[in-house]
């Protein structure tokens, strides 16, 4: 296993982890809204529409924590930026490092969560789901300096839009269809995964994406010597928001 990570070619593996990170997005954000009162720690635009409705009192739909995951995302992408930012486009020591805090700081919430059951507005809960936003956060602008090209790994909306529009239906090539189409279905399957897992125990989705993450901080580090190649699909680094 560990010759099969020496000798794979740099790209693919980016976009493989990458994907693993997406499946994981979509554990945590079924665990955020069916189990920590209707929040998205991964995806923003859902908390931005939740927040837009909760303001004028639509369907008692909650303020405090669409706020709280909003501003802890911003503030995880800042502390991953700044800590990116002598680094070259691709994989480094600090990407590593950065996906370690990710998992680490998940792990450290899934240990809460067997301890203490989440409940709507509860100081707990709220705290919590500001942890999964910061480290949410840390993950998404690690993936945008990473430059995987249609990866995100928090959100698909853009990714679909360029599924269809670049489709041959659409009148494209249908370039890149299989990352796009890989994406739109691991976070399908993530979510699918984490409602199952929230009728066990809250804490198993949240475990399961440290476990993830920390495989991939794991598997990208291996290899320093060539870790440092972007993807040559990526022209642009991907937005993280749609």
């Amino acid at each position: 296993m560990l010759n099969r990570l020496k000798s794979a070619e740099p790209a693919r593996l980016h976009l493989v982890l990458m994907l693993v990170l997406t499946f994981s997005t979509g554990v945590i954000d079924a665990v955020g809204y069916l189990g920590l009162d209707r929040v998205f720690t991964g995806n923003m635009t859902g908390n931005v529409v939740i927040l837009g409705m909760a303001l004028i009192g639509a369907d008692n739909l909650p303020v405090i924590g669409p706020s709280i995951a909003l501003a802890g995302f911003v503030l995880g992408a800042i502390i991953a930026g700044r800590v990116l930012k002598p680094e070259a486009a691709g994989w480094s020591k600090r990407t590593t490092a950065l996906l370690t805090a990710v998992g680490v700081t998940m792990a450290a919430v899934a240990v809460v969560l067997f301890a203490h059951a989440p409940h709507a507005g509860d100081p707990v809960t709220l705290i919590i789901t500001g942890a999964l936003a910061i480290a949410m956060g840390m993950q998404a602008a690690t993936a945008r300096h990473l430059s995987v090209k249609d990866v995100t790994t928090v959100v698909v909306t853009s990714t679909l839009t360029g599924l269809a529009a670049d489709s041959r239906l659409g009148g494209g090539t249908g370039a890149q269809w299989g990352r796009r189409l890989g994406a739109v279905v691991l976070i399908l399957a993530g979510a699918t995964a984490g409602a199952t897992l929230l009728h066990v125990h809250a804490g198993l989705g949240v475990l399961l994406t440290a476990a993830l993450t920390l495989v991939v901080a794991a598997a990208g580090g291996f290899a320093p010597a060539w870790t440092e190649v972007g993807d040559p699909a990526a022209t642009e680094p991907a937005a993280s928001n749609r």
